[in-house]
């Protein structure tokens, strides 16, 4: 049974996953709000779309950014991170964008993996809702955890959380703060106090 995680709670991604994990998926999913107003799918009240971005942002142990992958650059320059592709509207069931993490090939001088979501259109989070993030296990398909972003506000964006290198072992941190930006370049302020 998956854990429903809470601001700021961590937990052992192996003892939850119940073994050693070699690939996770950070999974999004999202609607539009007001689906009263918005007449074709996908889009806010205001007639335009909602599209929620899923970015994954490495950092050292200095809190340098390695890298990135997010829509513009969909596979980490290691290739141990992929993007599997921009959901523009948050139409259909299930994980609207994925993020595949191989921790295998993770280079060691990755000590952090930070997950954001922001809307790149720029509406609030008031457009949106059903908004989660969850952690899966690649190799069999279970989830491990699920934190829900449905906290809706004058936010455009989300620290979901951090997937970091703890004694030898991976863990999670469900960090859970509203920010705003319509990338994660526009969020690195509000990331670094979270490293």
């Amino acid at each position: 049974m998956p854990v429903k995680l809470v601001k700021g709670q961590k937990i052992s991604l192996e003892k939850e996953s119940g073994g050693t994990l070699s690939k996770i998926i950070m999974g999004v999913g999202w609607d539009a709000a007001d689906t009263m107003k918005r007449g074709l799918f996908g889009f806010g009240g205001d007639g335009r779309r909602i599209d929620l971005d899923a970015s994954c942002v490495l950092f050292d142990e200095s809190g340098n950014v390695l890298d990135a992958v997010w829509f513009r650059q969909l596979q980490s320059k290691d290739g141990s991170i992929t993007h599997t592709g921009d959901n523009l509207t948050g139409e259909g069931e299930g994980d609207d964008e994925q993020i595949i993490v191989d921790l295998t090939r993770v280079p060691v001088s990755v000590k952090s993996l930070v997950f954001v979501v922001n809307n790149f259109t720029g509406q609030n989070f008031s457009r949106v809702k059903n908004a989660f993030c969850r952690l899966v296990n690649h190799s069999n398909n279970a989830e491990i955890a699920r934190y829900d972003l449905s906290c809706q506000g004058e936010h455009n964006a989300q620290i979901m959380a951090k997937v970091y290198r703890h004694n030898e072992e991976w863990k999670m941190h469900a960090i859970g703060e509203n920010a705003n930006g319509r990338t994660f370049n526009d969020l690195l302020p509000a990331i670094r106090p979270h490293l």
